[in-house]
């Protein structure tokens, strides 16, 4: 193991209210499960509508003094918050590996992009400084970002920091109250947000945490008092609350799956294309929407295939990959490798059973695997399996390649691995997706760039954070003034 991750029981945990841990009012708990042991370690309210309304109460009642507090004072809160995640953030990356099943290393790594976040909210007062010009002889413009109202975020389980961090900062430093509904399967880093801000500062019912499954995201996407709502998850999902939230005037920005591709060409450098997608294709052990879950191989690529495969197979569980989320996930995982076979693709790394590490045999375990010879219009090709799992699809020029990328549903990222600047400009260009790396297996933006993706894998304009994210927490105010002449 990277870190000896040890059992604990949490207890009962409650819901963020007024700063402050609340029961639900119907006592209903959802028992949350460590992925390295299959053990309880905490139980969580299942809120319903009436533990929402009481959340959002508390917020209107805030936010008229929050919104009226200077934009500056806003921001000193978040360089304390800053402070304060990076203090203890050996004690947080502990509690996301006991409650996610991630690496602490891992763990750690997802903290500090979310922190980039915090650093970038406390630029905001910069960002958002007031516009004002003289656009004809006496008349004056001026433009101003009004915070929104009441709004909220719901969030997945693969990232329990890192994903509320993309929201949180920047739609309370606007000036915002916000409401966490956190993963039901990881929500405990999530609670521990919570606390952090109320020792930087934060004002009572500046930020809420309700608990839950269904009920509580219907209730977020119905209720007529929260202005907006970010939502990271499935594709199916995300469409679902999309359309319910819009469909009673809610401003909706929801980031579903994806189904990246690695594209591989034979100029490509074999050492650091096997490196590349190595950590792109079995980071998190699969588990985030910008894995590279397919790599196409133009032409002949088998010298870098053998690399990435001799790399994959000397992975360690418990120290280079955690485990999967949970003991459904690893089912449904083994499933689609199933599939595969089946249907003529070659595993040539099988990971269907692991050697758990020592001392946690009833952890959900998938060692890499990689399917070789898939054919485009195989399930494992297709579908996110979301899973410690690389499908390899051969093509036989360039152009097919790309026909490949574009026919996904899908549009988060695509990357190429090539040393010529005239194939990545191509690819760059002609790649359906919002995000595309160039010899970069993982092409995530860092602030002030903004994450999104295009096509199935977004519903909603614009992108979650950088200055994108915060014209979404935001509505424009434009004054024109003019002065009767003396």
């Amino acid at each position: 193991m990277d870190k000896n991750i040890q059992f604990q029981n949490y207890g009962a945990r409650g819901n963020w209210v007024a700063n402050e841990w609340v029961p639900a009012k119907e006592g209903k708990t959802i028992s949350i499960i460590s992925p390295y042991f299959d053990k309880e370690i905490a139980t969580v309210p299942d809120s319903s509508a009436a533990d929402l309304d009481a959340i959002v109460d508390r917020a209107q009642v805030a936010f008229p003094g929050w919104a009226a507090t200077n934009i500056r004072d806003r921001a000193q809160i978040m360089f304390r918050f800053k402070t304060i995640m990076e203090n203890d953030i050996e004690n947080l990356a502990e509690l996301i590996a006991l409650d996610n099943g991630k690496t602490v290393a891992d763990a750690k790594g997802s903290i500090q992009r979310g922190i980039d976040v915090i650093e970038y909210a406390t630029t905001i007062p910069e960002v958002l400084k007031e516009e004002s010009s003289q656009v004809s002889a006496g008349i004056t413009c001026t433009m101003t970002h009004e915070p929104l109202g009441v709004v909220a975020g719901i969030t997945p389980f693969n990232f329990p920091v890192m994903v509320p961090l993309w929201m949180i900062p920047l739609a309370i430093t606007a000036g915002n109250c916000f409401i966490l509904k956190p993963s039901e399967q990881t929500p405990l880093a999530g609670l521990q947000i919570a606390e952090y801000l109320k020792e930087a500062g934060l004002p009572t019912g500046v930020f809420s945490v309700v608990n839950g499954s269904r009920e509580a995201v219907e209730g977020i996407c119905d209720h007529i008092d929260i202005r907006a709502v970010a939502f990271v998850g499935s594709s199916k999902v995300a469409k679902i609350v999309y359309t319910r939230s819009t469909a009673v005037g809610k401003r909706a920005l929801c980031l579903g799956g994806a189904k990246n591709h690695i594209i591989i060409v034979p100029d490509a450098d074999e050492n650091s294309t096997a490196k590349g997608l190595l950590a792109s294709s079995m980071g998190s052990a699969g588990q985030r929407c910008m894995a590279a879950s397919v790599m196409v191989g133009v032409e002949e690529v088998d010298a870098i295939i053998d690399s990435i495969v001799e790399s994959s197979a000397q992975l360690k569980l418990g120290e280079d990959m955690g485990a999967v989320i949970s003991k459904a996930a690893r089912e449904r995982i083994i499933r689609m490798i199933d599939e595969a076979k089946e249907q003529g693709a070659r595993i040539v790394l099988d990971g269907r059973n692991p050697q758990s590490p020592e001392g946690y045999d009833g952890g959900y375990w998938l060692g890499p695997t990689i399917i070789d010879h898939a054919s485009p219009e195989m399930a494992c090709a297709q579908v996110e399996i979301f899973g410690p799992v690389l499908t390899i699809v051969r093509a036989d020029s360039l152009k097919e390649a790309m026909k490949i990328e574009n026919s996904s549903p899908y549009g988060n990222a695509a990357s190429i691995f090539t040393t010529s600047g005239a194939v990545s400009r191509y690819v760059s260009e002609n790649a359906s997706a919002g995000m595309v790396g160039i010899n970069v297996g993982v092409p995530v933006p860092r602030d002030p760039f903004s994450f999104g993706g295009w096509n199935q894998s977004k519903f909603g304009h614009g992108d979650i954070t950088g200055s994108s994210g915060l014209s979404f927490w935001t509505n424009l105010r434009k004054v024109t003034t003019r002065w009767p002449a003396e």
